[in-house]
């Protein structure tokens, strides 16, 4: 959420922001409702005051003073009463378009619709070269008995899937590789809820706009677990949803509350389970396990001081976080710079970390790295005191430590031996127990 007073300001800005976001948002209408809006509150502050002299002026008038005087106030109140329903109206609509409303993008952010105008910004590690045959993560992961995706497609429908012996220890390995290198880094380790109330997705930003991605758990699941009678802290709590990431948890955690500058920066990570409907990737990355319903991450979230300066050196903080993990995996990977349209709406920058996949013929994106300034804390009101007594917005940055079994796939084909066996990463060999996993 941006400042009504900054969209005021700047609004061929905002205008700009909006157009290159690929959104649907009529900034002029959201003026109008705030000069609308503005006027209301003024009135209804302007007969209040009135109402607070005739309070004091009454008792000391004549009867016949009076009645007049009364009845000029019950005209206040009927006028009172409907500029209160009005705002409520207009209140509603107002904050609807508001948590709409895109961040501005950096400068040096590429423009462009989607992914197509993203900008690679780096690379490490050379291409494998292989003399033989590759298998892809699928025949490699069933061959070796690592991967059964039959089974769960039985289980638990499209998307579904088991990882089996050592893809076990890999998958729980290389998220604590992940998760132990971030607590020597200084950040607090959290297991968050997964389950998530509504108004901890509108302030991480990922509602109104991504909510068809997000699995939601109706109320009736209160009435299933304790009976007819919903008791009162459930439908006070309305609808929970699934978490896709853990950023709305760890972002939340600090929602509502007021920080000390000394404190900052505030370093959290979550290692938790992620849901995602993938409703927007129909036909896209159906096989394996590329694109699933359900896997596990270990997530970044910082709060620091609101200066970009300092946004924009922890974001380069948490990519080299992210690029350390990759090198000691030895895996080859890219940097993009994302563009405007494929970067969400809240976002001030945005990097991906692409990883090599062998069977893809192509880098697939593993890491995702972006600084939102205050955007989600005006959302969830979380703030700071400076030296000085003021109190500000802080900025929030959340990075992709590492997720699985996405980073398998490139593990696993990048690792293949003519024979079909998969070497280990050194690093992750103390998790797995070998060297090798071979039939």
């Amino acid at each position: 959420m941006l400042d009504i007073k900054f969209i005021r300001e700047n609004s061929d800005l905002v205008k700009r922001a909006v157009s290159n976001k690929g959104l649907s948002l009529d900034i002029d209408k959201l003026l109008k409702l705030d000069e609308q809006r503005r006027k209301l509150k003024t009135e209804q502050q302007e007969l209040q005051a009135q109402k607070n002299l005739a309070s004091k002026e009454i008792p000391k008038l004549s009867d016949t003073e009076k009645k007049k005087r009364i009845a000029e106030m019950k005209k206040v109140d009927v006028r009172s009463e409907k500029i209160k329903k009005e705002l409520v109206d207009m209140e509603t609509e107002y904050q609807g378009i508001m948590l709409q409303v895109p961040n501005i993008p950096s400068d040096d952010t590429p423009v462009g619709p989607d992914e197509k105008a993203n900008l690679e910004i780096g690379k490490f590690g050379e291409i494998p070269q292989f003399d033989f045959k590759i298998k892809s993560h699928i025949e490699l992961g069933t061959a070796l008995g690592l991967l059964d995706l039959g089974r769960g497609v039985k289980v638990s429908g499209f998307r579904g899937y088991f990882l089996k012996n050592e893809a076990v220890t890999m998958h729980f390995g290389v998220l604590m590789l992940a998760l132990q290198k971030l607590i020597k880094a200084g950040f607090t380790p959290l297991v968050p809820p997964t389950l998530v109330r509504e108004s901890v997705l509108v302030g991480s930003g990922h509602f109104p706009f991504g909510k068809e991605e997000i699995y939601q758990i109706k109320k009736g699941m209160y009435e299933v677990e304790f009976g007819k009678e919903i008791p009162a802290e459930a439908r006070e709590l309305g609808n929970i949803y699934l978490a896709g990431t853990s950023e709305p948890s760890l972002l939340a955690y600090h929602s509502n509350e007021i920080l000390n500058e000394k404190d900052l920066p505030v370093k959290l990570c979550g290692i938790s389970p992620c849901y995602r409907s993938e409703v927007g990737s129909y036909g896209k990355d159906t096989k394996g396990v590329y694109r699933i319903h359900e896997f596990m991450k270990v997530e970044q979230v910082v709060f620091c001081e609101n200066s970009i300066e300092t946004s924009m050196k922890l974001m380069a903080e948490l990519e080299e976080i992210s690029k350390e993990i990759l090198e000691e995996l030895r895996l080859p990977y890219r940097i993009v710079a994302n563009s405007t349209g494929d970067m969400g709406a809240g976002k001030y920058a945005m990097h991906d970390i692409e990883t090599w996949m062998p069977a893809r013929g192509s880098y697939g994106e593993t890491h995702s790295n972006s600084a939102l300034t205050d955007w989600q804390a005006r959302r969830l009101n979380i703030r700071y005191k400076t030296k000085d007594g003021s109190i500000k917005f802080v900025h929030t940055l959340n990075n992709t430590a590492i997720a699985s079994p996405r980073i398998l796939i490139a593990i696993w084909e990048n690792y293949q031996k003519e024979d079909g066996s998969i070497e280990v990463p050194k690093v992750l060999r103390e998790y797995v127990g070998k060297d090798v996993v071979k039939i």
